[in-house]
C-alpha cells in the first residue's frame, strides 16, 4: 500500500531536507525513525527539498509498504524515534499513482521578515532580518511584476537541477503585522534558491536600494549576477504543496498558527 505523511520540522538544526552521508538531515531522521517503527528499511519521497536552515510546516512525503498499522500508529509511532522538532503531523492512504513531488499542482512558502533598527535574538532562525525600512508600496509593485509564466534563470541557484528554468509564479502577497512582514509565494514549482533570491530582490526594491523597474530588468536579463544577493533562510517556511481535492489531502497543519 501507499502512504502518505504530512511533516512539520525546524530546519535550525539540519543540512536541509535531502539524504546526505553524514546523516544530518530531516529525511535521514524521519527514514530512521520509520524503519524503526516499521522493523524494515523505509524510503520516502518528498514534495519538495528544503535547504538547511528552512523550515517546513506541512512537507508532504509518500513511501509504499506491505505493513499494516492503523493511520495514528503512523503518526505517534515515527514521533517516539523522532528529535523534538521534527514530528509527524497525520497519515492518510493514497492511491498507487499518487506521487509526493509529481502529483502536486503547486508549491507555497512563507517569509517572516523582522524590520528593526538591531537585530533580533529570540526570533534567530525563525524570522529574517532587515535594519532599513520597508516601503509595502514599492514591494507589492515590484511583486506584480514576476508573476505568470516567466525564465527564472535570474533567481536560480548554480547548483539547480531542475530540467527547465520555467515556472509559473501564481501569487505573491506581502502583509505588515506589527514589526513583522509576512511574504507569500506560491508556484506552480520552484527553482533551487528561487524564493530566497526573489527576496533578495523585492527587499533591495523595498528598502529603496533599487528602483521598482530594476525587478524586471533582472528577471529579462536570464542572468543570477544582476540579482540582489541570496536572502539569509532564517524566516523561510515551507508551507506545503497543493494536490488534486480528490486526494484530500490536508493542505494545512495546526503547527502553523503560531506564525505572524
Amino acid at each position: 500500500m501507499r502512504i502518505a505523511l504530512g511533516i512539520t520540522y525546524r530546519g535550525t538544526a539540519y543540512q536541509g531536507w535531502q539524504s546526505q552521508p553524514g546523516g544530518q538531515t530531516v529525511q535521514d531522521h524521519l527514514e530512521d525513525a520509520l524503519s524503526r517503527f516499521a522493523g524494515q528499511g523505509v524510503r520516502t519521497l518528498c514534495a519538495g527539498r528544503t535547504d538547511a536552515g528552512v523550515h517546513g510546516l506541512n512537507q508532504v512525503v509518500h513511501f509504499d509498504t506491505e505493513i499494516e498499522r492503523a493511520d495514528f500508529s503512523w503518526v505517534r509511532g515515527p514521533n517516539t524515534f523522532l528529535p523534538p522538532d521534527i514530528a509527524v503531523q497525520w497519515c492518510q492512504r493514497v492511491p498507487e499513482h499518487f506521487h509526493a513531488r509529481n502529483s502536486a499542482l503547486g508549491r507555497r512558502y512563507r517569509y517572516i521578515v523582522r524590520e528593526a533598527a538591531v537585530r533580533p535574538a529570540l526570533e534567530t532562525g525563525f524570522a529574517g532580518w532587515v535594519f532599513r525600512p520597508l516601503d509595502g508600496e514599492r514591494l507589492r509593485e515590484a511583486a506584480a511584476l514576476l508573476i505568470g509564466e516567466h525564465d527564472f534563470s535570474a533567481f536560480r541557484s548554480s547548483e539547480c537541477q531542475a530540467k527547465s528554468p520555467v515556472k509559473t509564479l501564481r501569487e505573491i502577497s506581502i502583509t505588515r503585522h506589527g514589526a513583522y512582514w509576512r511574504f507569500e509565494f506560491e508556484a506552480s514549482a520552484f527553482l533551487h534558491h528561487m524564493v530566497r533570491n526573489l527576496m533578495g530582490c523585492l527587499l533591495a526594491v523595498g528598502s529603496g536600494s533599487q528602483p521598482v523597474a530594476w525587478v524586471a530588468e533582472v528577471l529579462a536579463s536570464r542572468d543570477r549576477k544582476l540579482a540582489a544577493p541570496t536572502f539569509a533562510p532564517d524566516g523561510l517556511y515551507f508551507m506545503g504543496p497543493r494536490y488534486d481535492a480528490a486526494f484530500g489531502l490536508p493542505e494545512t497543519v495546526a503547527s502553523s498558527d503560531w506564525l505572524p
